[in-house]
Order: C-alpha cells, then structure tokens, then sequence
C-alpha cells in the first residue's frame, strides 16, 4: 500500500477486512470509510467506521478507544456497525496501509484492503502502482 501512489480525490472508499484465524469462522472486523458518508437512519455521517463478526462485544470498546484515539470522533452505534462521526478522514495509501498494518497486530488479524475509486482509469490505476491482477472495474 505505502507504494501506491494515487490521485486521493479518486478514491470515493477503502476497507480493512482484518480477519481472524480460522477464516472459516468468520470472525471479523472491517474498518472502513466513505468519502460521502456513511448512512445511519436518514442522515449520512461522515468520519471512519468499524462494523465486526462474530466478534465478542466485550472487544468492541477496545477496538472504538483504538480507533478514536488515531481519529477522533464521536461513537455513534447501528446494529454492528460503530460510526466515529466527524472523525478525521485519511485517504492516502500509505495512511490506510499503516491503519492496516496496526489493526493486524494490535487485534491478531490478517488484514485484506479494498479500494474504491471514481472518475479514474486503468491506465491511471497502473501508472500509480496497483496490481493490475487486481483492478475489478465497476459497471455504471
């Protein structure tokens, strides 16, 4: 990730899958942020966000103090989703792929990062350094 070198007004959302082992168990957490917010009821808040599975809910203040002391933020929870509404927003491959490289080790976790992008070509996403094997574009 520390390698890519993208235009950060491009990319609309990213997600860190931080898996723990056995994958088979689905215990999961996916931290993630949308450039336009994320929906909780009829408003869209903006800021980082975390949702988890099979997760055990006496880890999730931990993983909100985590998340809270690198972006601020005020905690605001729907279902198994945790919003940090008007935290700090990061777009920058190396800041996602830090946050990433974090979350492994401080929750034990494989982490597996997505990206989003709009208005961007192939060509661009190339010249930046991603791997082309992995470009999926997206239909309009």
């Amino acid at each position: 990730m520390k390698e890519f070198n993208y235009d950060e007004s491009k990319l609309l959302n990213w997600e860190i899958k931080c898996v723990r082992e056995p994958e088979e168990e689905a215990h999961f957490i996916g931290v993630f942020m949308y450039r336009n917010g994320t929906a909780y009821d009829y408003e869209s808040v903006k800021g980082v966000c975390y949702f988890h599975n099979n997760i055990d809910r006496k880890e999730l203040p931990e993983i909100t103090k985590f998340l809270q002391g690198k972006f601020n933020g005020k905690e605001m929870e729907k279902g198994d989703r945790i919003l940090l509404k008007d935290s700090d927003q990061i777009f920058s491959s190396k800041d996602i792929g830090e946050l990433a490289k974090e979350m492994e080790s401080k929750f034990n976790t494989k982490a597996i990062i997505s990206l989003e992008f709009e208005d961007i070509t192939a060509e661009a996403l190339k010249e930046s350094g991603m791997p082309e094997a992995k470009l999926l574009p997206i239909p309009k």
